[in-house]
């Protein structure tokens, strides 16, 4: 019996579909067998990946952490194993930049097979019974925040991706200069506008994620509309939610759609395992469009695979999640992955959770702290490869 391990994330969305599609595989295989161990969304976004890949075969992993892993050689190039033609197929098929994400200074380090974007979600029998529409731009969303009916993620990881989208609505792309994240004007126009927003939210917002959010919007009454969490498909399918959510692409903000921060993630394989071969086997199998499309969208995943996003049959299953927020997934914005990268994130997050809900600094003082930051963490590592 040949054993590996794999370590995902503890929600529905990231344990189960693993779970059923490795069953599965270990039925058409005897002799090989995948014990799927969990850890919280914040560890997800916190652990070392490589410190991970000393415990375990299979990593489920977010592509911020490519250039760490590929520094230090703690996950196996997939161009060694796959052919091109297979490889060529999953980026063809990708959903958004979801594959190239993971591909870092031609190593491909993860296969994607988990898609997701911040994108609005909202409780249509409460708009319905209020007579009030979906929001489609940013002055009808300041709107209903004022009615306290707003709900969304405000915790510091959450607040940085946000961060991000909001400078490119104020007409910059971050670290697109090699000295600073964003230059002063945009930042302090895009930290103007978050203030505007996240002043109106409930406190409580201050310590949810975005999974804590979709569980209190369809748990209860008391908020009806999200304009940006990452995409849980989950909460719009019957049977898992109490009240199901309705997923859509974002609010407008001066006659241009938000362009939010691209999440999900990958499967990789580590480097010190001792059975590469039938974890990269297993890696491919996950990836497929057959099982993307089948098993693991059936089983609560979100898949990458482009054919799951445009399916009739997934689109049954979650009241159209997948077509409905699909533009948002196309244009997303992808972060950068250099090696240094993960420092900032965790420090630039803290110092926009201050601000936002103590109000305690300027918009000036904050970017002034974040392009410190940045500076820092590049200051022992390498210059940045975005893609």
């Amino acid at each position: 019996m040949t054993e590996l391990k794999g370590i995902t994330w503890n929600h529905s969305r990231g344990f189960t579909p693993l779970v059923a599609c490795c069953q599965r595989y270990a039925e058409q295989h005897p002799g090989v067998h995948v014990e799927w161990h969990k850890r919280s969304l914040q560890a997800f976004a916190d652990f070392s990946v490589e410190a991970l890949s000393k415990q375990y075969d299979l990593l489920i992993i977010d592509h911020p952490s490519v250039g760490e892993a590929f520094e230090n050689k703690c996950l196996v190039d997939f161009h060694q194993y796959l052919s091109g033609d297979i490889l060529d197929e999953l980026s063809a098929n990708s959903t958004g930049l979801s594959y190239k994400s993971y591909t870092y200074k031609n190593a491909q380090l993860a296969l994607p097979v988990d898609a997701a974007t911040p994108v609005s979600s909202y409780r249509k029998d409460l708009l319905q019974q209020h007579n009030l529409p979906v929001p489609q731009t940013w002055e009808a969303l300041i709107a209903l925040a004022e009615k306290g009916k707003v709900a969304m993620p405000a915790i510091p990881i959450d607040m940085l991706m946000n961060f991000y989208m909001f400078c490119i609505a104020c007409g910059s792309e971050p670290f697109a200069a090699s000295n600073e994240i964003i230059d002063e004007r945009t930042g302090n126009h895009a930290l103007q506008l978050m203030a505007e927003l996240y002043s109106r939210l409930d406190d409580k917002m201050f310590h949810c994620n975005p999974i804590a959010v979709a569980e209190l919007m369809s748990a209860a009454d008391d908020y009806w509309y999200c304009p940006f969490a990452y995409g849980y498909s989950n909460y719009a399918r019957k049977n898992y939610a109490v009240k199901p959510l309705t997923f859509d692409d974002v609010v407008s903000y001066n006659g241009q759609q938000f362009l939010s921060t691209l999440g999900g993630t990958g499967i990789a394989v580590s480097a010190y395992s001792s059975h590469i071969n039938e974890a990269v086997h297993i890696a491919t199998m996950l990836a497929s469009a057959k099982i993307q499309t089948g098993l693991y969208v059936e089983y609560g995943g979100q898949p990458a695979h482009i054919k799951a996003w445009r399916s009739g049959y997934a689109n049954n299953l979650t009241n159209n999640f997948f077509i409905n927020t699909l533009p948002a997934l196309q244009r997303a914005y992808v972060r950068p992955r250099y090696n240094g990268y993960l420092q900032f994130q965790d420090e630039a997050g803290l110092v926009l959770y201050k601000f936002l809900k103590h109000q305690n600094s300027t918009p000036a003082n904050v970017v002034q702290q974040l392009n410190k930051l940045y500076k820092n963490s590049l200051a022992t590592h390498e210059k940045p490869l975005t893609i």
